[in-house]
């Protein structure tokens, strides 16, 4: 855990740090919000922010989501300033901690930052053994490829194998590849020198860099641009990136883990992934089942999430019942575990009930699993099959979409999903198998037509 304390609150700060530092943490202190963005530009990671009310904390946490530096920021103050404590949520802060420091409270919220990021569940047979093949291979230095459907937890597996890895003490840095566009990955996987580029006002210092003696997770890396493969292939050969806008190498000690809901064998005979690369980082191949393949594993996995945004929106905690288990075992959950996490926060919202009711559970008819075959009585000889192989088997769907068009189609599809999602961008994207490039694209086209378009989650 590295932790980056914000602003000077008469010592208290101090207090903090280093309670912080007992419970195992890192810890960077910097004056002010400016300093603290300069630091984390020039390679301070921090995976939690704490920071003095006194300061811009508005303004700082906009120019981390201009600089796409993802990390949570908690205010805290002297004492229990009402005001202050719910403009800086309003901003944007997750919570707010009163000072002097209470040891408990602080490591509540590390533990909590922690836990977030790294929970994993796998008591299904199948997911046992995924899970006891990477702890083998964690203590190597192999670089591992994770592959499985969009929203199965490559993230979670890919912070489990650093855990259980020799890196385990240095920095963990995840870059989502879909993500970011084209024209701004390659500074934020290598970093650029000041004035290298129109925007380039400082001096940035690259993923790579930041994951010194650590691990780098490239997320959803086969969405990566042709050239840029190229570049990439280099550093992983050479051990050295150079920066944009530099002449200068610079050495990198890094473990790659590189994930991808494609696949890639496939998309690399199509052209669209160079082999090289891809023989690269699959060194080790880690497959993670879906979630309907893993059906043990969505009870615990749904009370999981219950509890932690039952706690996020300050409910009670709600056990659920077993008609609502059943219900969510007989479907076949096309966005996996991030479709299951979306879904359980809206039940907490919504449910009146003092177990977690069926009826808070909204579910998509697309998503419902296949019924078990039956025995079906014999057809006289008389009246033989006349349905062709592959014919459609549920024709009241198809007659539905009769003199729509396409576009029309899509646009509810594409409304209708981000609606489940709560207004997620990402999490939409990955449950409609499209990057978030082209999700934004279809909404800024949407809402010039005049379309209603769900509003953004935090942080979307």
């Amino acid at each position: 855990m590295r932790l980056m304390i914000i602003g000077q609150l008469e010592g208290y700060i101090s207090q903090a740090g280093k309670i912080a530092l007992q419970k195992g943490a890192k810890v960077v202190h910097c004056e002010d919000t400016d300093q603290a963005i300069g630091a984390l530009l020039n390679g301070k990671g921090a995976d939690l922010a704490m920071v003095d009310v006194k300061q811009k904390i508005g303004d700082f946490i906009e120019k981390l989501e201009a600089e796409r530096i993802h990390m949570p920021v908690i205010a805290c103050g002297i004492d229990t300033d009402t005001r202050s404590a719910v403009k800086a949520i309003q901003q944007g802060a997750k919570e707010y901690v009163p000072l002097p420091p209470d040891a408990e409270l602080i490591a509540a919220i590390l533990a909590a930052v922690t836990e977030e990021q790294s929970t994993m569940i796998a008591s299904d047979p199948k997911m046992k053994e995924v899970v006891k093949l990477a702890d083998k291979i964690a203590p190597s230095e192999a670089t591992v490829m994770i592959t499985g459907e969009s929203g199965t937890g490559k993230e979670v597996m890919s912070q489990h194998i650093h855990r259980k890895s020799k890196r385990k003490d240095g920095p963990f840095i995840a870059v989502n590849c879909a993500a970011i566009p084209e024209n701004l990955l390659e500074s934020e996987l290598f970093g650029h020198e000041k004035g290298a580029f129109t925007g380039a006002s400082s001096r940035r210092i690259g993923k790579f860099e930041e994951a010194h003696t650590g691990t780098i997770l490239l997320d959803e890396v086969s969405e990566m641009h042709p050239q840029l493969q190229a570049k990439l292939l280099r550093v992983i050969q050479e051990r050295e990136v150079t920066r944009i806008g530099s002449n200068d190498a610079v050495k990198v000690d890094v473990r790659i883990i590189a994930t991808s809901n494609r696949d890639l064998e496939k998309f690399v005979k199509d052209g669209g992934f160079r082999e090289d690369l891809y023989f690269r980082l699959n060194v080790v191949n880690i497959h993670l089942p879906a979630l309907r393949e893993r059906t043990s594993d969505i009870a615990e996995l749904a009370q999981f999430f219950a509890d932690k945004y039952a706690q996020a929106n300050g409910m009670d905690k709600k056990k659920i019942a077993k008609a609502t288990q059943d219900k969510m075992n007989t479907y076949a959950w096309p966005g996996n575990i991030r479709e299951l996490e979306n879904t359980m926060h809206r039940a907490i919202l919504v449910s009146m009930e003092d177990e977690l009711e069926p009826d808070a559970v909204h579910l998509q008819k697309s998503g419902a699993a296949p019924p078990p075959p039956a025995s079906a009585p014999a057809a006289p000889e008389s009246a033989p099959s006349t349905s062709p192989a592959g014919s459609v088997q549920n024709p009241g769907a198809v007659e539905a979409l009769v003199g729509r068009t396409i576009s029309d189609v899509e646009r509810d599809m594409i409304i209708n999903t981000l609606e489940h999602c709560l207004g997620n961008r990402t999490h939409a994207a990955n449950i409609l198998g499209i990057s978030i490039r082209t999700l934004r694209n279809k909404l800024n086209q949407y809402k010039d037509e005049g379309v209603n378009i769900p509003a953004a989650s935090a942080g979307n």
